[in-house]
């Protein structure tokens, strides 16, 4: 695929509840051709977690838009809350969850790309939603 120059807007994009909340990646390789890494948006509920992994190639950016969070990385807990951003270093276990009371609403892009697409991210606990996509 070649690089696209358009726009992709969230809700053209079929949300993953597999690992919790409402992720979806609108901009990858399959969306616009993105040779170098893969981003895109979470909301997730209050309550609502995305299960512990981690990512054996590529560092995280995450910056939150909206909401309160609680984001383990190694099992410390660090908050977040609006306008917070963090770089979660390749290899760490990293789990988000949202402690408050309304919405919550992130922004992530991971970089560099994995070798394959099944070899960029390891669950380490059991998938809230592992039935579904």
């Amino acid at each position: 695929m070649t690089t696209t120059t358009k726009a992709i807007n969230a809700a053209d994009v079929t949300p993953n509840r597999r690992r919790g909340g409402e992720i979806r990646v609108t901009l990858s390789q399959k969306t616009c051709g993105a040779t170098s890494g893969f981003g895109g948006s979470v909301l997730l509920q209050p309550g609502e977690y995305v299960s512990e992994h981690y990512h054996p190639f590529s560092e995280e950016f995450i910056h939150v838009i909206r909401g309160e969070l609680e984001l383990k990385v190694e099992g410390e807990p660090i908050a977040l809350g609006p306008d917070d951003s963090f770089l979660v270093p390749i290899g760490q276990r990293h789990r988000l969850a949202n402690v408050g009371d309304s919405t919550a609403h992130v922004v992530f892009h991971l970089s560099p790309l994995a070798p394959r697409p099944d070899l960029g991210h390891v669950d380490t606990e059991p998938l809230p939603s592992a039935g579904e996509t």
